[in-house]
């Protein structure tokens, strides 16, 4: 799952950044409203961190100008701003969360569980596609009741595939959810993945669709 990071305090960005990395997120880190605009222009982010004190832009009107582009993804605001009227300003215009700064990086990610759970449509913090239940909060995978070890990349693979309730996702699509700018994606790495996760959860846990992508099988998996 891949978010975007508008901050422009250095170490802020840098802590908060380790940290969802850590978390089994892909992260791009920004610290202007112009260098936002051009990475939502160029990749598809699950969610958005943003801070209101930017150098070049106001984070209220950047909120404004995303939702009135269609961006419809869940916003957080990160914020020393802790007045009433701020929280409410932001809220109305869009913002998923409020966030007071200085903040606990374990509660940025609760918040931001929440935010992804009820922009998903789900109520609990499980995905359950056929036999296979998904954890996203604990990184846990059982099949049939029994937990299944993932590597972080093969668990990031699978929420992709079945936070898609079915849909056909590209390699392209799953490469923007797995890796953040800097890292290196070898050529045949998500096919490693996908080979993998068949032989944890059954061969036929993932299709393969022709010429489109993979998505995640409604059926059983053996």
């Amino acid at each position: 799952m891949r978010l975007l990071l508008i901050e422009d305090d250095p170490l802020i960005g840098k802590a908060t950044r380790r940290y969802l990395i850590s978390e089994e997120y892909a992260v791009d880190w920004v610290q202007t409203a112009e260098e936002a605009l051009t990475s939502i222009r160029t990749h598809t982010y699950s969610a958005i961190l943003l801070d209101l004190g930017l150098p070049d832009m106001d984070g209220q009107v950047l909120l404004t100008k995303l939702r009135s582009k269609g961006i419809t993804v869940p916003i957080l605001i990160i914020t020393a701003r802790d007045s009433l009227s701020d929280r409410v300003l932001n809220l109305d215009n869009g913002a998923d969360d409020f966030i007071i700064k200085p903040y606990d990086l374990e509660e940025v990610t609760a918040r931001l569980r929440v935010s992804l759970r009820r922009a998903q449509g789900r109520a609990e913090d499980q995905i359950k596609v056929g036999e296979i239940t998904l954890y996203p909060r604990q990184k846990r995978v059982l099949l049939l009741e029994q937990e299944v070890p993932l590597t972080g990349r093969e668990f990031m693979v699978l929420s992709a595939l079945m936070g898609a309730k079915g849909q056909i996702l590209s390699r392209a699509q799953i490469e923007e959810a797995l890796y953040g700018w800097g890292e290196e994606v070898e050529s045949n790495s998500l096919e490693v993945h996908v080979h993998n996760l068949r032989k944890k959860l059954g061969k036929k846990c993932i299709e393969t669709v022709h010429g489109l992508g993979y998505r995640i099988a409604k059926g059983q998996n053996s």
